[in-house]
């Protein structure tokens, strides 16, 4: 079985080994086996399965970590080559857009001038629109962390309602995190079956909800359909992810791969920093995707947001246009407007905000 995350954590390991052999001749040779031992029988025990997560939590934050340049492309799995988010071929860009009302319901029928498109403030001609309805692969993360303990209710009644609007034809599977992501329920599991899998779900232990996306994002790799999609059921704490913040949203970013979150959020004077912070971490990782956050802090709030979103992933515009400037390997940023949203009937357009040019 292939180690996903195997090269990162050679790439981690080898420069500490170098620095330990140069301590002493004397005793290098027994540092340097040590060493090797230590990768051997790491790297067996993350060979396991590819549902054990093969990430493996630490007490603390390393900042020795490699994080992520938003500004170029980086592959986190293997040498296999670099995402193209938004792009069908070298010279066409296409843009997801999801495009909801007041109410937070997706809005339908739309027509191309209904929207206008910018790449670095510059009008682009949409030369190409029409409304995605191919089905779609989903990874749905539940929390099951000791901060969720008070809320766990209110989170099962959550995911029976978006699994009530779900789509039979959609592909799905489930991981719950706690202190560390586990997937309990694979593409080939019914809807009914995943659903029984996430309620009997217990909560306790400390939170890794970064490395669930990791290994969300890891499995769609392998998904059966194009269009991608992960939703997240947390408050968006997090204390002992391998991987951090920067690095999962760079991730994500780069990936063909929108990130939704119903985040269940509370007010507490008790609350801990992980717990306070959870709103920014989880909308700056779901807006850069082209996906939001819902922030909601009641029962009713949360079963109304589980279902929107549940609807609105299978919802989607796609805008595509030829750039007019050339290819340089540089972040384009991107910019949907919608002329047609007006003070009385606002609309709200989410999309992927950017896109790698990459270099002839």
């Amino acid at each position: 079985m292939t180690d996903i995350l195997g090269e990162e954590h050679r790439n981690r390991w080898l420069p500490r080994c170098a620095g330990i052999l140069t301590v002493s001749r004397k005793v290098g040779f027994h540092l340097a086996f040590a060493c090797m031992a230590t990768l051997v029988v790491a790297s067996l025990a993350r060979a396991q399965s590819i549902d054990d997560v093969h990430v493996e939590p630490r007490e603390k934050p390393n900042p020795a970590l490699p994080t992520a340049d938003p500004n170029r492309t980086r592959d986190f799995s293997s040498p296999e080559g670099h995402a193209k988010p938004l792009r069908s071929d070298a010279d066409l860009v296409l843009v997801p857009v999801t495009v909801t009302d007041a109410m937070n319901r997706p809005v339908t029928n739309l027509r191309k001038q209904d929207f206008a498109l910018f790449e670095e403030e510059k009008p682009q001609e949409i030369q190409y629109f029409f409304e995605d309805e191919e089905p779609l692969s989903v990874a749905i993360l539940m929390d099951v962390s000791e901060s969720m303990r008070n809320k766990i209710d209110t989170e099962r009644e959550a995911l029976e309602d978006f699994f009530k609007n779900a789509n039979p034809q959609d592909e799905y599977f489930a991981i719950t995190f706690s202190n560390r992501p586990t997937v309990v329920a694979s593409a080939t599991t019914s809807i009914e079956e995943m659903e029984r899998q996430l309620m009997l779900a217990q909560p306790g232990g400390p939170t890794a909800m970064l490395d669930a996306i990791y290994l969300a994002e890891a499995q769609l790799r392998h998904a059966k359909y194009k269009r991608r999609a992960i939703v997240v059921f947390s408050d968006g704490g997090d204390n002992v992810s391998r991987y951090s913040h920067k690095e999962i949203k760079g991730l994500v970013r780069e990936r063909d791969v929108e990130v939704y979150a119903i985040g269940l959020f509370e007010t507490s004077f008790f609350a801990t920093v992980e717990e306070k912070l959870g709103k920014m971490w989880l909308s700056e990782i779901t807006d850069c995707t082209g996906g939001r956050t819902i922030a909601v802090q009641n029962r009713t709030k949360v079963l109304e947001a589980a279902a929107a979103v549940s609807r609105e992933i299978r919802t989607q515009y796609v805008l595509g246009y030829h750039p007019t400037r050339r290819r340089d390997g540089k972040w384009r940023k991107i910019k949907v407007r919608l002329p047609s949203s007006t003070a009385e009937k606002p609309l709200r357009a989410y999309y992927k905000q950017g896109y790698i040019s990459l270099e002839k």
